[in-house]
């Protein structure tokens, strides 16, 4: 009597099991937006990227599977140690079934760990290092606007062919900037040219004048900024103050999005060289996503608010494709299904994650040359998506079989 019991039970359990693997598994799909929200970062994706999220729930209908899908947001404040506190939180005791975002290399490997062992979905959109699909790849981890290999081949590649095939970088002194250091050296040196020396600067540094007179003094003809958001920001102001582009050497902004044009400038940063996936002003599609943003943020997104929006509307997709929220199933899904979106139109995922996708070489106008607000690049090239990534079986990743 009682192994009929039993086994009554288990089969009860494992068909509520079965059910609740079908549709949300807790009636909603809750997905977190993790990211610097004060910091050196804030503007470069900030609230808003919440924003962005939001716009991508709303398109997508604001249900998926007849559940609700509701979006939560938390300031990680660029510390790895926070971030994987609220982390844990969230799938442990609040029900997020993704984070997504994760502006700051160090913050998104320590949660894409987490991911990991939690069997969770994580897109990251806001940090570059190639290791997230590399060494640290995860099957439940995504990288989708950009990385530091794809910010090399574009301004490094461009600054090479130009003649600027002497560098020195200033660099920020955590996961980010050596990797966008190393993947840039590695593609100068691929292309001829020289590395004559680097130095490291604390995150959220305020003042450059030592690092920069390093970088004036080794004559070098390229000064690349591995950098981002408010430092590189300081760091090209402090360069005008000691006429390092006067005396001439070129400055290259390895990580500079129109977010960071805007702070900045057109007089400050006229001529500069860049990469972004995303440029508002490009065709009539980015245009129509950029004022809808716009009017509700007042600023146009960059690449970092465009490519969150695009992970937030794909795991939708992936969601309703699966039929369910289970993990594995989605994963399954994100891996397989093509991008079709005002971001990542033609794009494509990788075995370790990689979202490949087009590139943009753009150049900062002059003053004079732009025609109205936020107008600021000139797009020079388009790069390929299958040029500006890592090919996925030379990435590190062992899942890459």
């Amino acid at each position: 009597m009682r192994k009929n019991f039993i086994a009554s039970v288990a089969f009860l359990l494992a068909s509520g099991t079965a059910v609740l693997a079908d549709g949300a598994s807790d009636g909603k799909v809750k997905i977190g937006i993790l990211n610097d929200q004060s910091g050196v970062y804030a503007d470069f994706g900030g609230k808003s990227s919440v924003e962005a999220a939001q716009m991508a729930v709303e398109d997508f209908g604001g249900k998926v599977l007849d559940a609700p899908i509701e979006i939560v947001d938390a300031d990680h404040q660029n510390k790895p140690d926070i971030a994987s506190n609220i982390a844990r939180q969230w799938y442990d005791t609040e029900q997020v079934d993704a984070i997504m975002e994760l502006t700051t290399s160090s913050v998104a490997l320590a949660v894409q760990a987490i991911g990991k062992e939690k069997k969770k979905i994580d897109i990251v959109t806001g940090a570059a290092t190639t290791d997230l699909t590399g060494k640290a790849c995860s099957p439940y981890g995504f990288h989708w606007a950009y990385d530091t290999h794809a910010l090399a081949v574009g301004t490094g590649g461009a600054l090479v062919k130009q003649g600027g095939d002497s560098w020195f970088f200033l660099t920020a002194d955590y996961a980010f900037g050596y990797s966008l250091e190393q993947q840039t050296s590695d593609f100068v040196k691929a292309n001829g040219g020289t590395v004559v020396g680097s130095v490291r600067h604390p995150l959220a540094s305020q003042d450059f004048s030592s690092f920069l007179l390093q970088a004036q003094s080794s004559g070098a003809k390229v000064v690349g900024l591995a950098n981002a958001g408010l430092d590189t920001s300081n760091a090209i102001k402090q360069a005008a103050e000691f006429g390092i582009t006067q005396g001439g050497q070129r400055l290259a902004a390895l990580l500079f999005t129109l977010a960071d044009v805007h702070g900045l400038g057109l007089e400050a940063a006229q001529g500069l060289t860049l990469t972004e996936g995303y440029y508002w002003n490009r065709d009539d599609e980015s245009r129509a996503f950029g004022k809808k943003f716009f009017d509700r943020t007042g600023k146009m997104p960059n690449m970092i608010h465009a490519g969150t929006y695009s992970a937030v509307l794909q795991y939708l997709k992936a969601i309703q494709k699966a039929g369910t929220d289970e993990t594995e199933a989605v994963a399954k899904q994100l891996h397989e299904m093509p991008v079709d979106d005002v971001f990542g139109r033609g794009g494509t995922v990788g075995p370790n994650g990689r979202m490949i996708h087009d590139m943009y070489l753009l150049q900062v106008k002059k003053p004079d040359e732009s025609k109205e607000a936020w107008d600021y690049f000139n797009v020079l090239a388009t790069i390929p998506g299958k040029d500006a990534y890592i090919d996925p079986a030379k990435s590190g990743c062992v899942l890459v079989k």
